[in-house]
């Protein structure tokens, strides 16, 4: 059994200049082309000899903005961030237009996560959906300080915000919720998820994670921070580690109501980094190495859904930098059959054990999973 990707595809280019505008990211940052980062052996990442498409990481940043910057930030090393940290938070908050005291920003949007389930989670319980990033909710749970509930999701795997909301009761104090979605790489209709952030947020606080967000198709459209300007119980949280390519400088940022906002900001027990603050201030604006990121991504999620089509298989719809595919057999042993080929991806979730989840690496690493797929659904 062979699989033939289209030459479209393999030379890439997938995404169009109309789409980027559409995004959010400017069609003229289309045109560039930046060089793509040589694989090399490193303490400091994987090893190159393997197909890396297990955490969702952008193999093509940092941007050369941010390297520069990461150079220049190397010799503060020896200070603490200073008033770098609050020149980024300016920066954030003028472009969502919010106060900069709605703003905080932390080691990574993990920590930022793992703080305000601590801080919601003794209150009461947090409710999320059956699927979706839920491990530093699950983090909070097992040391006790807090239940998580859950709900159901879709006949597609979608989240069920009907059946979502009826489980806002009065012992639920924090409502989780990723858009787009990760593992499935769903998009929630904006209109039925601003309608039930709006109604939930009267009973418990909600949080929408949207770490994805710069990848998926058209951001604005989806994106719950025009409910925080309004002032609602809402808090969205971004993160640097996706689009911007800088998932080992941890770098992430919520934004909510002020008095959230500085719980979240009393309750940190650190601060981030000075090299990681100078280069997501380096490469917050930089539209012309965004676009060529979501190009990337784009381009390998389609040689994904296409190889995976072509060997049977059932990949879900996603706007994000990874997909979820229905194997038919179990994730773990695909996984395993994948790793013999060093393809290394995501076995499976919970209680969804056929599905695995592959990251839109390298152009290299994707044809090596297309190509080992024959190995791994056979043996």
């Amino acid at each position: 059994m062979t699989f033939d990707l289209s030459r479209r595809l393999l030379l890439g280019g997938a995404l169009s200049g109309a789409s980027l505008a559409a995004s959010g990211i400017g069609a003229g940052a289309f045109a560039r082309e930046f060089e793509t980062p040589p694989k090399k052996k490193s303490v400091y990442g994987p090893d190159p000899k393997d197909a890396h498409l297990i955490f969702n990481e952008n193999p093509y940043g940092p941007s050369p903005k941010a390297l520069k910057a990461l150079a220049e930030a190397a010799g503060q090393g020896c200070y603490y961030q200073g008033k770098s940290i609050g020149y980024l938070t300016d920066m954030i908050a003028e472009r969502h237009g919010v106060a900069p005291e709605q703003v905080v920003i932390g080691s990574g949007s993990y920590e930022l996560l793992t703080v305000m389930g601590l801080l919601y989670g003794q209150k009461g319980n947090i409710l999320g959906p059956d699927l979706y990033w839920d491990t530093t909710a699950k983090y909070i749970e097992a040391h006790g300080l807090t239940t998580l509930k859950r709900s159901p999701m879709t006949a597609a795997l979608e989240i069920d915000l009907d059946a979502m909301l009826p489980l806002v009761t009065d012992d639920v104090s924090h409502v989780q919720l990723v858009n787009p979605n990760n593992p499935t790489g769903h998009v929630l209709d904006p209109a039925a998820l601003r309608a039930f952030v709006l109604a939930a947020s009267k009973k418990a606080n909600v949080l929408v994670d949207e770490a994805y967000i710069e990848i998926a198709d058209d951001p604005e459209a989806i994106s719950m921070m025009d409910l925080v300007r309004e002032g609602h119980d809402v808090i969205v949280c971004r993160t640097f580690s996706k689009i911007y390519g800088m998932a080992g400088l941890r770098i992430g940022y919520a934004i909510g109501q002020p008095e959230a906002i500085a719980a979240i900001q009393n309750s940190l027990i650190t601060s981030p980094n000075v090299a990681g603050i100078a280069a997501a201030i380096a490469s917050y604006d930089d539209n012309e190495f965004l676009g060529f990121s979501k190009s990337k991504i784009q381009t390998a999620r389609e040689m994904i859904m296409e190889g995976t089509k072509a060997a049977g298989l059932k990949p879900l719809p996603s706007q994000t930098s990874f997909v979820f595919v229905d194997t038919g057999m179990d994730a773990n042993v695909f996984r395993d059959r994948m790793r013999e080929k060093g393809v290394l991806i995501r076995g499976k979730y919970g209680d969804f054990h056929n599905y695995s989840r592959v990251s839109c690496g390298y152009l290299e690493d994707v044809k090596r999973y297309v190509a080992a797929l024959p190995y791994a659904l056979e043996g």
